[in-house]
């Protein structure tokens, strides 16, 4: 009977905990017990007589809020406030930045899938897909990338001009001002086509309407701003750069030496107060050829011009660059891309206070308004740009594997090339899943600063490994550089995007976690703010609620763990009872396993974490991998659940869910306490590990779709720049990867035949001529089989010069 009662309070509590319920239904249902236990007769009336009085002393000092703030949560701020690591103004204005949404979720351990299906389709508008398919196809017809590396070293004056006249330096620019006023995903499909034709055309576009100055003036400039420079920006009058990193200054914006000290200087035959300057910028996109420069500085007021505190924070002006003192002109060379960039410095400029990005009240303001800008523009341009790589890669080294023989086959029929190629096309789905499900939240007025930096990396790292597969596969061809190689700047241009807005080792081992830690969980954020507020009533009072409520959480999630492990998140809720209920359900055992790692970790490490960049590094990569699971299954029914796309899909879920098992492996192998480890191993994967790696029958499919032409292929690489035209190497893939497709039932035939040894020949092109001759096959089936002979040659040529200075231009 003792056993009995023991395991209904067990299962009661444990039930109670799953449920997450509140602190009244803990108290209400322990009365309940007790009163079940005390009527069951099984204790003496001595010991339950003790076990009431613990029981109604323990419920008192929870459940009465004076009593629990004043001995227990009011001795547990103190030590909180002594042990909390110190936290600069940029840490908090980053951490502040932008807002919280389905990461949100992830991080609670127990997603609202409803509330993921429930977010619209992102879709173009008509006039959005009318520009896309007549403007931007246009653009890209007039890109010739490999002038334009080797001859031009920039983009030549027509396609400037077109840029301007179509206002693609003003996409985010609202109507009223001249600019086209697109949405987010018209802004990402519009650099993700242009990509895909040029790397260099695509940074020039996408920078301007990106970090740059029109996105801080739209958020934060004064009207008189706005109204001066976004038409001007619009139309391409001006052209604009933004200037942060410097050489001592790059991810840590805290050091930057460029200064500004208010002063009262001549300006325009007056006397007026401003800012002098110097700085020392590199890296700066669109800078030698910059009209205006968007400058981020520390500002100091030694001489109280503006109030009693010097030092005034991080400031961003706005400063034409024929300003004097400006020296600008001089070009980096990014691995051979040439897109604009290069440094520029200013000795003693002087700016009007009315230069500065939203005036007067703009100063101080400058980090936040960076990281505001950042959290949105980053989730943009280079998830595009990674993205559309991989659907070039998908179109063009699939429809080169299919085109391209050895051993009287396609090179895609090896299992060998048929591996890498899945993985091409399963890790494209993952990105085009995550940038579009992040491109429709942010089109919902979201600014998700984690998610941001989760696509940043994850995209450009996938981007990384898709073009070194794509490159294995193409050999030669992708090495020898010129018109016809489709992916040689593509692969140049990789450390370009692991770079830039973000280096992507720093964003992985202290920016993913490291802010969502705090910005996405439901309580670390308010107890740290609790922390930092001043010694009053109502941080006490905030701190109690905060903490307790992680109390609350962290018992659920130890819970949800252990009974979703058992079950393998079977019983656990789903959107759907369609082929991926399961996937759902084992994305919500990860988020409950994830969620119980992340508190176990801040529990016992403390501020020490924050030093654990390889810990954070390995959390943020399990946050990571829940969000493009969730998003690869929001995409999925997105597109209307297409049974086609089936492979792609759990090839991709299989890859996320081993991935995020491995992360949880290695995270716990690493925990200081091997106990403590050992034991949320087992709460976690009690019935042992479940995931493993996509097996070969779902790779096989997978990369079957970038073998013939199909709507599955055509979906995956939607948006990229294709044509017909024979004279581009784009035009001749696609020609030969449909005439591959048509003469395929030419040669199955052939090839019976040969086995069945009724014609001889060592190539499908002799067994043809003595299949003609004996009748075997038509004259009109001989002749496609000699047009894909030739579109075949045609795509596997490899470019060749004279001499290696031409190539040069030297």
């Amino acid at each position: 009977m003792e056993l009995l009662i023991a395991v209904l309070i067990m299962s009661a509590f444990s039930i109670l905990a799953y449920q997450r319920v509140s602190g009244s239904i803990w108290l209400l249902s322990t009365a309940a017990l007790l009163i079940i236990i005390s009527l069951s007769g099984i204790f003496s009336t001595l010991l339950l007589s003790l076990v009431w009085v613990v029981v109604v002393f323990s419920c008192s000092l929870l459940g009465i809020p004076g009593l629990r703030q004043h001995y227990i949560s009011h001795p547990l701020l103190e030590k909180f406030r002594k042990v909390l690591p110190p936290m600069s103004t940029t840490e908090r204005e980053a951490l502040e930045a932008g807002t919280v949404w389905w990461d949100g979720e992830l991080f609670s351990g127990q997603p609202n899938w409803n509330k993921l299906m429930a977010e619209p389709v992102p879709t173009l508008t008509q006039e959005e897909r009318d520009f896309v398919d007549g403007p931007v196809d246009q653009l890209c017809s007039m890109l010739d990338d490999w002038k334009i590396t080797n001859e031009y070293h920039d983009l030549p004056p027509e396609v400037w001009k077109f840029i301007g006249e179509h206002r693609f330096f003003g996409m985010i620019i609202p109507k009223e001002y001249g600019g086209l006023e697109f949405s987010a995903l018209a802004h990402s499909t519009i650099v993700m086509k242009i990509a895909s034709r040029s790397i260099t055309a695509a940074v020039t576009i996408m920078v301007p309407n990106s970090l740059g100055p029109a996105k801080l003036l739209l958020h934060d400039g004064t009207q008189a701003q706005k109204d001066y420079y976004l038409p001007r920006l619009a139309e391409g009058k001006e052209i604009p750069c933004f200037a942060l990193t410097g050489p001592d200054a790059g991810s840590d914006a805290g050091a930057m030496p460029d200064r500004g000290i208010v002063c009262y200087e001549e300006h325009k035959g007056e006397k007026v107060l401003g800012v002098r300057i110097n700085w020392e910028k590199r890296y700066i996109t669109l800078g030698p050829i910059a009209t205006v420069i968007g400058l981020a500085f520390k500002l100091f007021d030694p001489d109280h011009l503006l109030s009693e505190e010097e030092e005034r924070g991080i400031t961003v002006a706005l400063i034409p660059t024929d300003t004097p003192g400006i020296s600008i002109g001089q070009r980096h060379v990014p691995l051979n891309i040439p897109f604009q960039n290069g440094p520029n410095y200013g000795k003693d400029v002087f700016v009007p206070m009315d230069w500065i990005i939203g005036g007067q009240k703009g100063i101080g303001e400058g980090w936040r308004m960076l990281m505001d800008s950042l959290a949105e523009g980053r989730s943009i341009s280079l998830p595009a740009l990674a993205t559309g790589a991989g659907k070039a890669a998908c179109r063009y080294t699939g429809a080169y594997a299919r085109v391209r023989r050895q051993f009287n086959m396609p090179i895609g029929y090896f299992e060998g090339v048929e591996e890498a190629l899945a993985r091409i096309a399963a890790l494209t789905y993952q990105m085009d899943a995550a940038r579009t499900i992040t491109l429709g939240a942010l089109d919902q007025g979201e600014m998700p600063s984690v998610v941001s930096a989760i696509i940043k990396y994850h995209l450009t790292e996938r981007y990384r490994k898709v073009i070194n597969d794509a490159m294995d596969i193409q050999g030669g061809s992708g090495i020898c550089l010129g018109p016809n190689n489709l992916l040689g700047r593509a692969y140049q241009a990789i450390p370009i995007s692991i770079t830039v807005e973000g280096a992507n080792i720093l964003t992985r081992s202290m920016i993913i976690f490291g802010q969502g830690a705090i910005r996405c969980h439901p309580y670390a954020l308010k107890e740290f703010m609790a922390a930092q507020a001043s010694h009053n009533e109502n941080a006490l009072k905030e701190f109690d609620a905060a903490i307790f409520g992680h109390v609350s959480f962290l018992l659920s999630n130890l819970t949800r763990s252990f009974f979703l492990g058992l079950t393998q998140g079977r019983f656990s809720s789903s959107p759907t009872n369609g082929v991926n209920k399961r996937y759902y359900q084992h994305l919500n055992w990860m988020s409950a396993s994830f969620a119980l790692c992340a508190d176990i970790a801040m529990m016992t490490l403390g501020g020490a974490l924050k030093r654990k960049e390889r810990l954070s590094a390995r959390l943020g990569d399990i946050l990571s991998e829940l969000y493009i699971a969730s998003a690869v299954l929001k995409h999925y029914e997105n597109q209307g659940c297409q049974e086609d796309d089936l492979p792609l899909l759990q090839w991709a879920l299989d890859d996320g869910l081993y991935r995020i098992q491995e992360s949880i492996r290695s995270l716990l192998r690493n925990l200081p306490s091997h106990p403590l480890a050992w034991l949320l191993r087992r709460l976690i994967f009690p019935t042992g590990l479940p995931y493993v790696e996509p097996d070969d029958k779902k790779g096989h499919a997978a990369a079957r779709i970038l073998l013939r032409p199909s709507q599955a292929r055509d979906r995956l690489t939607a948006d990229i720049y294709t044509n017909n035209n024979p004279a581009m190497a784009v035009g001749r893939h696609e020609l030969a990867l449909a005439m591959a497709e048509k003469v395929a039932p030419i040669e199955k035939t052939l090839n019976q035949a040969r086995r069945d040894g009724l014609i001889t020949g060592k190539t499908i092109y002799e067994l043809a001529a003595n299949a003609q001759e004996k009748g075997m096959i038509k004259e009109e089936e001989a002749a496609l089989l000699e047009e894909m002979k030739t579109l075949r040659s045609q795509v596997i040529q490899v470019d060749a010069f004279d001499h290696f200075g031409a190539i040069e231009n030297r």
